[in-house]
């Protein structure tokens, strides 16, 4: 799946994590993680990133992920929002 604009999916409340994405200047993943439990479970974000991004077949891509302690459903779902919104698949609306 292609980047092609700027996309962002959640929040910033306790429990959830905000991902912005964007088309990246370079080639490569540029994910950068701000988390209130970091130390304890940083490197298992970063992984469900990586993961959900193999499995959405995202090679080029700048990810920002601002995280109150979500879940890793909650990090996979963001992650394939703002990707599907960021390639022009998925729009956001409001019910």
């Amino acid at each position: 799946m292609q980047i092609v604009k700027k996309a962002q999916a959640g929040s910033f409340e306790s429990s959830d994590i905000m991902v912005l994405v964007e088309p990246s200047e370079k080639s490569g993943r540029y994910i950068e993680i701000n988390s209130s439990v970091d130390i304890q479970f940083g490197e298992q974000i970063k992984h469900a990133i990586n993961r959900k991004l193999d499995e959405l077949q995202v090679v080029d891509i700048h990810l920002i992920a601002k995280d109150k302690g979500a879940l890793n459903l909650t990090i996979c779902a963001r992650v394939e929002t703002a990707v599907k919104r960021a390639a022009g698949v998925q729009k956001g609306f409001i019910s």
